[in-house]
């Protein structure tokens, strides 16, 4: 059979909202309140922690996709450098990770409608999911331009309102809850209210947050000059960190001190009602809808790529590794996208708790996936040395960043093991890749 190709359709623009995309999540818009009730004002730290981490993951990841233009994913050189099992499991458990953040944020799309739409939640969430499915078979160039599109609402949205916070703090804007000012930060307990022990529970939350900031990797393989418009996107990454999660932040606990903000509500609704804007709570409904929508475009289309790529070597079956006449793998999209529609209709029967499983065991997943990206980095740079010297993408303080970086998440599987709500799903992820070993150990016989 003739190889199939990927066409290398996402202009530079395209690779740069998905970059943003990928470092937006539904975790700030939402999950940002529960992380400011467990650690305050510190959340700051907890962000700009986990950003650097991923910073460096991130550099180790264009410096290995640029060493070798065959590399369509990171399971590629997880297969060369470290063996077929690691590429295996790897691109396995980066299907099933996306999958499960895939059917959160479509089930979201459906809550976030009811706000204007008295329908059952099913109904949004199985449309906006046949119509993502529509526009991703027709060409790879849609999906970058609707990752354009979500990402720039998105931005838009932190800078209005980092434009409007800075506003309130310099004219010392007074608010039902008081005076805007810088000190606000340490005035109500201090930087560490609920101490170290609150600041660490808040990890989990915040590694949750920065899921899909590998994005910019699995795009690689249909970038229009790669060599060029991966380091620009990656290199860009720490502004991004400072500014919408670092900046915003700062913003909003200029704005509304950390223990009046609720922990079940969006922030940034609360922070633009205070501001006197009255269509705020409609405004921000708008930005998850599509923040929601946004990360359901971005599964289906990695979790089809990856089905794709495991198809081409062998790992899945041929019937995936097949391209529609618009160079679309379009047997992996339908399949991904049947999976995620039986999870979101699945998942309004699952209890409230069992759902937070589920999300929590696609966060510990990722790690495994930055994990392997470093380790594969080290193996690259001891036996390609003259590749290593010769890349105009180096990653730095290599390599021992890298076991750095490995030591900060294993520390964070330590944290999710002593947080009561993380625990269950950390004891239940080993099974999802003890059937993948096992599988792996069958195909090879």
């Amino acid at each position: 059979m003739e190889q199939q190709h990927l066409k290398r359709e996402l202009k530079n623009r395209h690779v740069q909202l998905i970059a943003i995309g990928g470092t937006i999540g539904t975790g700030l818009f939402l999950g940002s309140g529960k992380a400011i009730a467990l650690a305050g004002p510190s959340i700051i730290f907890a962000y700009l922690i986990v950003g650097i981490a991923l910073f460096f993951v991130m550099r180790a990841l264009g410096e290995l996709l640029l060493s070798n233009a065959g590399y369509t994913s990171f399971t590629d050189f997880a297969t060369e450098y470290i063996g077929p099992w690691a590429g295996y499991v790897t691109g396995w458990t980066y299907w099933f990770c996306w999958i499960m953040t895939a059917m959160a944020d479509i089930i979201a799309v459906g809550v976030y409608t009811q706000y204007w739409f008295d329908i059952p939640q099913w109904v949004p969430a199985i449309g906006c999911l046949v119509l993502l499915l529509i526009l991703n078979l027709l060409t790879v160039k849609l999906f970058g331009e609707l990752e354009f599109w979500f990402a720039l609402i998105k931005v838009v949205t932190i800078v209005a309102l980092i434009i409007i916070g800075l506003f309130m703090l310099f004219t010392g804007f007074q608010t039902s809850s008081g005076t805007v000012s810088v000190e606000n930060l340490w005035a109500h307990g201090g930087f560490f209210p609920n101490g170290i022990y609150g600041f660490l529970m808040a990890f989990q939350m915040v590694v949750f947050a920065f899921v899909g900031v590998e994005l910019v990797g699995v795009s690689a393989a249909e970038t229009a000059n790669p060599q060029k418009n991966i380091p620009s996107a990656i290199n860009k990454i720490p502004l991004r960190i400072l500014l919408f999660y670092v900046g915003a932040l700062f913003v909003l606990l200029c704005i509304n001190p950390w223990n009046e903000m609720s922990a079940t509500s969006s922030p940034f609704v609360q922070v633009f009602t205070l501001a006197g804007i009255p269509i705020a709570a409609g405004i921000i409904n708008f930005v998850v809808l599509t923040s929601a929508a946004s990360a359901g475009n971005s599964g289906l289309f990695s979790t089809s790529r990856m089905l794709f790529n495991l198809g081409s070597n062998k790992q899945a079956s041929p019937s995936f590794a097949k391209l529609n006449k618009n160079s679309v793998p379009s047997n992996a999209l339908v399949v991904s996208a049947f999976v995620v529609s039986v999870g979101a209709l699945l998942s309004k029967l699952m209890p409230e708790n069992a759902f937070s499983v589920v999300t929590t065991i696609s966060a510990i997943c990722f790690i495994w996936v930055w994990s392997i990206i470093l380790i594969s980095h080290i193996i690259y740079k001891r036996k390609k040395r003259a590749l290593h010297e010769a890349s105009i993408f180096k990653a730095p303080l290599t390599p021992f960043v890298n076991y750095l970086v490995l030591a900060f998440f294993a520390f964070l599987l330590v944290i999710m093991f002593i947080s009561e709500a993380t625990r269950t799903a950390l004891l239940l992820t080993p099974i999802w890749f003890i059937v993948l070993f096992i599988l792996y150990k069958v195909k090879r016989k």
